[in-house]
């Protein structure tokens, strides 16, 4: 059996008005380790090292992932 570790997530300001129901969840209080949720789908979590949660808010910084171009 794996154990999870027990992630603390939380959600951007603009995500903590009652009239918004569907945001991403972020956890950073596990050493080395990012975890990403839904939270319409909180049992589903994706984790990732720091060194790649650097990578990919770096390339949605740079528009590398722009849906509108």
């Amino acid at each position: 059996m794996t154990v999870r570790p027990e992630f603390e997530f939380v959600r951007t300001v603009a995500c903590r008005d009652a009239k918004v129901n569907n945001c991403p969840e972020v956890a950073t209080n596990v050493p080395g380790m990012v975890a990403l949720r839904d939270s319409k789908r909180p049992e589903t979590i994706v984790t990732m090292t720091a060194a790649q949660w650097v990578d990919l808010t770096a390339a949605v910084k740079a528009g590398e992932y722009d849906l509108s171009a």
